[in-house]
């Protein structure tokens, strides 16, 4: 009884999302241009420029890397709507009601993944049309891809959710996240290999949860990829994996301790 609970609980808070997004129709379109502007200037400003060192074609081997950067900064998104909420008041008012208290998360937490899954369709139509990307890969390799995609926007939106409940405002989630989320999608193999990172700073990178997803979209794409040397990059299917859910198992219960807990 309890689970069916939360779950209409979930769904329940799910569509308030919607129909908040639905009463402001720019928040939308800026969800799906944003991702094909990103796809034309990286594409064609950093593809024209750079040649990877085991050769291939650079936008093959660009796209996924800003795919994930996409998923990743659901994070940003995810925590400066939780602010805005606690600055209204609105959580608190969540927190009154004869509401499942894990229901305000998870209908929030699908609800914001389903509207940047929108915005990554937009951006994988933007770079076959525009970019010229193709995968190269089986179906159910392609498939497995994108789930790892999603799962890790997943994880990066419970670290938002987690970081929005500490915040009072949306001005400082946004501040809160996007001052080392940004620079952390560019410290990684988002848009060149590792190997030619400086050797102080090549173990960050390597390490980084978000360069094993790229590297795992690109094994799965059948796009060029870069072996590594650390364990990370050797198995980045299983490393992606286990980074998106050791973040949800950490960064989950937090949140939903932290939204029973705390008060304005």
């Amino acid at each position: 009884m309890n689970l069916r609970w939360t779950v209409s609980d979930s769904l329940t808070i799910a569509g308030r999302t919607y129909s908040r997004w639905r009463a402001q129709p720019g928040e939308i379109a800026g969800f799906l241009v944003f991702p094909i502007l990103m796809t034309v200037l990286f594409g064609y400003v950093f593809g024209s420029a750079i040649t990877l060192p085991g050769g291939g074609d650079y936008r093959d081997f660009l796209m996924p890397g800003i795919f994930m950067q996409v998923m990743a900064m659901t994070a940003t998104a995810a925590a400066t709507a939780v602010g805005e909420d606690m600055e209204r008041g609105i959580i608190d008012r969540f927190r009154a009601q004869p509401i499942a208290r894990s229901a305000v998360l998870i209908g929030r937490s699908v609800a914001d993944l389903s509207m940047h899954l929108m915005s990554l369709a937009a951006m994988v139509a933007a770079a076959v049309f525009l970019a010229g990307w193709r995968t190269h890969g089986s179906p159910g390799r392609t498939a497995a891809a994108f789930g790892l995609l999603a799962l890790f926007g997943l994880a990066m939106i419970w670290v938002g959710t987690y970081i929005g409940l500490y915040v009072r405002s949306g001005a400082q989630a946004d501040a809160a996240t996007f001052g080392w989320l940004f620079p952390m999608t560019f410290l990684a193999n988002t848009f060149v290999p590792t190997e030619g990172l400086p050797a102080w700073l090549r173990p960050v990178a390597d390490w980084n949860p978000m360069s094993a997803t790229v590297a795992a979209a690109r094994l799965l794409f059948g796009n060029p990829t870069s072996a590594g040397s650390v364990w990370p990059l050797r198995h980045p299917v299983a490393a992606s994996l286990l980074w998106s859910v050791a973040l949800i198992a950490i960064f989950a219960p937090l949140a939903t301790h932290r939204y029973r807990t705390s008060s304005r």
